[in-house]
């Protein structure tokens, strides 16, 4: 029997200060939503990116 492939869906980080779409990542559907500090090239600093479908 073949084991079922959960699928990985592309998501977005988006910055909580301009609402850019700065970053993309590939990942597996569930789990808790990320908040990472990244780099915002409008703001020229680092500020909290939240993760969001497009």
């Amino acid at each position: 029997m073949a084991k079922s492939k959960k699928k990985v869906e592309t998501m977005f980080l988006v910055c909580e200060e301009t609402g850019d779409y700065n970053y993309t990542i590939r990942r597996k559907p569930g789990g808790e939503k990320l908040k990472l500090s990244k780099y915002s090239p409008r703001l020229r600093k680092h500020t909290s990116h939240v993760e969001k479908k497009k």
